[in-house]
């Protein structure tokens, strides 16, 4: 039987996405700016670690291309090598810092396959311990979360200055 899953705490995020023609969030980020700023992790030289706002586990990021792409088919090699070679660091730190169970990766391209933010690609990347609901909230629509996004990004930016 096909059950649905409704998730109200992803509204806010979906309906505040920017209309067609304004800036994407990434580009903000990627931009900088204080409030921009405060939640990129890393710096690369084709592409860059920003928290995800709106997070699955605490340490969950995005590692996305300085440009402004919308497919794997418009990012070239170099930016595919960097944001893999980042992930790989990623995984390293949230071994350290956070000792997960398991890391996923993942990426959704366009809206349909569900990226929230569709022009721009980027790979999450989000550690993963047993039992932690696996991607589901499950009671009261509310996430448990033991840290802040400002204080998960102070964590792994101190593992990515090692």
């Amino acid at each position: 039987m096909f059950e649905r899953l409704f998730t109200p705490w992803r509204l806010a995020y979906v309906t505040s996405q920017d209309d067609a023609g304004a800036i994407c969030a990434l580009c903000r980020a990627r931009d900088g700016g204080e409030a921009a700023e405060r939640l990129v992790v890393h710096r690369g030289a084709l592409c860059f670690v920003v928290m995800n706002l709106y997070p699955y586990t605490s340490g969950h990021v995005m590692v996305t291309p300085n440009r402004h792409v919308g497919s794997l088919g418009e990012a070239s090699s170099e930016e595919l090598a960097e944001m893999m070679s980042l992930a790989q660091r990623l995984e390293q730190a949230f071994r350290e810092e956070y000792r997960p169970d398991g890391v996923n990766l993942g990426m959704n391209l366009g809206r349909a396959a569900g990226a929230g933010i569709a022009d721009h690609i980027h790979l999450h990347v989000v550690p993963r311990w047993s039992g932690d609901t696996s991607f589901m909230t499950v009671v009261s629509d509310t996430r448990v979360l033991p840290e802040t996004p400002d204080q998960a990004c102070e964590r792994l930016r101190r593992r990515f200055a090692r």
